[in-house]
């Protein structure tokens, strides 16, 4: 880009969570490029992280589900005004709206560039239309770009502009083995771990979604075939989702696995975590808009096992394709985790979704803009 821009991101806050992740990552890029990067959200503990990389946060809610909302949009107007934005990105539904409404009040020669990122599978609806409607919208994966034009089939394809999310390599570096000793060092917190056996690992929140439940049974049946194997089911554990904990927990004492099951609270995610594992789980009932466990996992060089659908779905078909299993087939899913056991498939050297690469294609997409 030829000249700095201002550009505005627009979500609900910087609490967590993926989509909050990609706007970092993107404020970081721009502030490297020379560029003046904006955030307007609720705010959150992430605002730190975002002015520590360069960027600016400017407090106004706009997304919160209630009418006051709306009386934001002569605010966001005027913030988009007086900084002299050059692209609005809105990587949520009501920032979208609420984003469309206040450019499209604003004096044609002053009217920033239109960006918007599907990052799920949305409900189709009217509300969920206002994604497809900016100048460009990014797609986190080829299966939100089907599902878009399925859904929207009005939607100009030319506009779409696929870019997978991305890893930063050197924070998910290969491992040549388990690491047997950082096992034993969490299995001193968590013995339901402990032991020689395989160790299948899950992250992910604690919501039925997620698919703990399909672990669980998968677990018994991995068992129930002399396989002594353990199951980590890391960021299952929520203060506040304490009934579902206890649900896990039953089902696991019922299924005769509570001894070799570690239910945990979300804990900083990185690579050195995912080596201690022998297979990690994506069984995610709802379809993933991409699946970052999959990279992050096939980076360090650990398989992986998951429903084919959605973006993991299309993920393991690029990269892992023994991974994928039909969707909910709990038989079929058994029976392949003990083929991956027992014989390891050969897993990519090279990683193509990286984190550069994600930032420099969306830093293109302004650039086509601008």
């Amino acid at each position: 880009m030829s000249r700095r821009l201002t550009v505005v991101q627009l979500l609900p806050a910087l609490q967590s969570g993926g989509v909050e992740r990609s706007t970092l990552e993107i404020a970081q890029a721009l502030v490297e490029a020379g560029h003046r990067a904006i955030v307007v959200s609720a705010g959150g503990r992430l605002v730190a992280s975002l002015q520590a990389v360069g960027g600016e946060h400017i407090r106004l809610d706009i997304g919160k589900k209630s009418p006051l909302t709306l009386t934001r949009i002569g605010a966001l107007r005027r913030i988009l005004s007086d900084i002299g934005a050059d692209i609005v990105h809105a990587r949520s539904r009501l920032p979208a709206w609420i984003g469309h409404w206040a450019i499209a009040r604003m004096p044609a020669d002053k009217r920033p560039r239109w960006v918007t990122t599907m990052h799920g599978l949305n409900s189709p609806s009217r509300y969920s239309r206002i994604m497809t409607r900016g100048e460009r919208v990014i797609c986190v994966s080829n299966t939100v770009r089907r599902y878009l034009l399925q859904h929207y089939p009005d939607t100009p394809a030319d506009k779409l502009r696929v870019i997978p999310r991305g890893i930063q390599p050197s924070d998910f570096s290969r491992r040549r083995q388990v690491d047997r000793d950082l096992r034993a060092e969490f299995a001193r917190s968590f013995p339901q771990i402990a032991g020689d056996g395989p160790l299948l690992f899950m992250p992910g929140r604690g919501t039925r979604l997620k698919g703990h439940a399909d672990a669980l049974k998968l677990l018994a049946a991995v068992r129930t075939q002399g396989v002594d194997a353990r199951l980590w089911m890391l960021g299952a554990s929520e203060a506040e989702r304490s009934d579902y904990l206890q649900e896990l927990k039953n089902l696991a004492a019922s299924l005769g696995v509570a001894d070799a099951v570690a239910i945990t609270p979300p804990i900083a995610l990185s690579g050195t975590i995912y080596a201690v594992s022998d297979l990690v789980l994506q069984l995610s009932r709802k379809p993933e808009a991409f699946g970052r466990t999959v990279i992050e996992a096939l980076s360090v060089g650990v398989p992986v096992l998951g429903w084919a659908h959605g973006g993991v779905g299309e993920l393991l078909a690029e990269l892992q394709a023994e991974g994928g299993v039909p969707p909910f087939d709990a038989d079929a899913l058994a029976t392949r985790a003990l083929q991956l056991l027992r014989q390891p498939p050969v897993l990519p050297i090279n990683m193509p979704y990286s984190l550069q690469a994600m930032q420099q294609a969306t830093l293109s997409v302004y650039q086509e803009l601008a």
